[in-house]
């Protein structure tokens, strides 16, 4: 077997591998995030502050490189956006101690500076839209996505209410299976706006787990025009060399 063929082989299996377990957790959507739709990145930095900074940290992501990022001012990012009163050059922390979050929620809420290089964006846009009522469940919401979530729905006054709708039994567990999740009661957002806030949050968190990559964009383009420059000039040497070679 070539070292090619190994390779495919073992990117097919870890492609298998991931859709058992995306398939385990529930459906995954397609996020459609862009990152260069900065202003994208902007609705998504404000969302994420006003209703996840408050548990998650992003502590490898500063306030002065998200603004010079994302294109805002000093005052912009320290009046909207800084909530904790960190300086400028700080990092990104929240203001809620360790302690208080492993008693409130029973686990101390996760950074989430790398989750999209973990997750990857298209579970985070699923992960946000699937909450639904749970009563048997300590603060009374569960997840299709990732069962059993210990946070709450914080999205719900933009998402309403949802619903689980039942349809069969898990032949090993006989416990019935979710179908379809159903809004019972409207949020402040219809299911269209409800989707462009989720995919906002889901750029900024890819962008905060790769700050550069925006830059890598850019800089791309570049690097494409001069390997084609090169090339240009490299194929006059090659004419001149071989211009009395017959």
């Amino acid at each position: 077997m070539t070292l090619i063929s190994r390779a495919a082989g073992f990117a097919a299996a870890m492609l298998l591998s991931f859709s058992a377990l995306a398939a385990a957790g529930g459906p995954v959507q397609h996020a459609g995030t862009d990152l260069g739709d900065t202003a994208s990145l902007q609705r998504g930095a404000q969302l994420y502050m006003n209703y996840c900074s408050a548990c998650h940290s992003l502590k490898y992501l500063r306030y002065s490189r998200m603004a010079e990022d994302l294109g805002l001012t000093e005052d912009e990012v320290m009046e909207n956006l800084n909530f904790t009163g960190a300086k400028f050059g700080e990092q990104i922390l929240t203001a809620m101690p360790a302690e208080g979050a492993a008693e409130w929620f029973g686990t101390v809420p996760p950074d989430l500076s790398l989750t999209s290089r973990v997750r990857g964006g298209d579970w985070i846009f699923s992960y946000l839209k699937s909450f639904h009522i749970d009563e048997s469940r300590p603060l009374g919401w569960n997840n299709t996505v990732f069962p059993n979530a210990s946070m709450p729905n914080v999205l719900w006054e933009l998402q309403g209410i949802q619903q689980p709708v039942y349809g069969g039994k898990d032949e090993a567990t006989g416990e019935p299976l979710i179908e379809r999740l159903e809004i019972s009661t409207p949020g402040s957002m219809n299911p269209v706006q409800f989707d462009q806030a989720v995919r906002d949050i889901t750029a900024f968190l890819e962008y905060a787990g790769e700050p550069i990559a925006l830059k890598r964009q850019a800089i791309g383009v570049w690097v494409m025009l001069f390997l084609a420059f090169f090339t240009f000039l490299a194929w006059l040497l090659k004419k001149e060399y071989w211009k009395d070679v017959h």
